[in-house]
């Protein structure tokens, strides 16, 4: 049965609001003391919102650009997203709004003309730029929202449209760039907000999925019991059998799954290899791991 908004708010954290108040607050000072400064742009509704400023009287700043932009985009995909995750991110684009003139324009700190960290060094500020904004947008992520309504945006429309999210998402910020190119009549801050958004994109990857991603070794031998025994007691880790039927051998294996880190991949291949030299091994990337790893 579908939870009722009622219901839905009383599952909001506290945790929650607090973390989404150091992401945003982080997100500003990305992009306020690194790239604005410098003329370089964010990806998505925020490199947008820097644009929109540039071309606009004084008084349409980024800070109100980011709630026209972000706000309407969150509440309408609040169907398919769901209260909790617009009320933490329509909550974090305020933060952001928020933090980004108190920087601006009121604590004691000169982003007009200079990064008060890079300076004008514009490959410092674009790598920087886009680290700290892409920490304070994984933090985000991490806790439930989003600050960007492009993804929201990405969600509602790229399947219309018959193509990915990421692929809407990457569309959507290459178009930016040319259009800030052809604007602003100059490609070379185009160019470096291009290092904004891989750096921040590896960023945010990062933070939502973690430094040490989990893999997963599958591995299928014809000596389960030797090698699942050694691996359990070498790791002292959960391990999942399951049967398969080798089809040009014509003979019955054992498929074992087993989830690793990357410093115990080597080992674990040597014990492999240690009771069945003709074992198959793959291994792949988990992006993240959930329930008890029982032995």
């Amino acid at each position: 049965m579908k939870k009722t908004i009622r219901e839905e708010l009383k599952t909001l954290s506290v945790k929650n609001f607090l973390a989404l108040t150091l992401s945003g607050t982080i997100n500003a000072i990305g992009v306020t003391m690194f790239l604005l400064p410098l003329h370089l742009y964010d990806s998505g509704f925020s490199g947008t919102a820097m644009l929109l400023e540039q071309l606009t009287p004084p008084a349409w700043t980024l800070s109100v650009f980011l709630l026209i932009l972000n706000i309407p985009f969150f509440l309408y995909g609040y169907k398919k997203q769901g209260t909790g995750f617009t009320v933490y991110s329509v909550y974090a684009v305020v933060i952001y709004s928020a933090a980004s003139f108190l920087i601006r324009d009121i604590l004691p700190v000169d982003v007009a003309t200079n990064s008060p960290f890079a300076g004008q060094d514009l490959l410092l500020g674009a790598a920087f730029g886009g680290l700290i904004s892409g920490i304070g947008s994984g933090l985000t992520i991490r806790f439930g929202g989003a600050i960007d309504g492009v993804e929201v945006m990405a969600v509602t429309f790229s399947k219309r449209l018959g193509v990915t999210v990421g692929t809407f998402v990457m569309a959507y910020n290459v178009l930016l760039y040319i259009v800030a190119g052809i604007v602003m009549d100059s490609w070379i801050l185009p160019l470096y907000s291009i290092v904004t958004y891989y750096v921040a994109l590896h960023a945010v990857d990062y933070i939502v999925e973690g430094f040490d991603k989990a893999k997963a070794a599958m591995i299928i031998t014809t000596k389960p019991q030797q090698v699942s025994r050694s691996l359990s007691e070498e790791f002292g880790s959960g391990i999942t059998l399951w049967d398969g039927h080798g089809y040009y051998s014509d003979q019955g294996k054992t498929v074992i799954y087993f989830v690793v880190n990357r410093f115990q991949i080597g080992k674990m291949k040597a014990i492999v290899q240690k009771y069945d030299k003709n074992a198959f091994i793959s291994i792949t990337e988990v992006a993240d791991v959930l329930g008890k790893n029982t032995k």
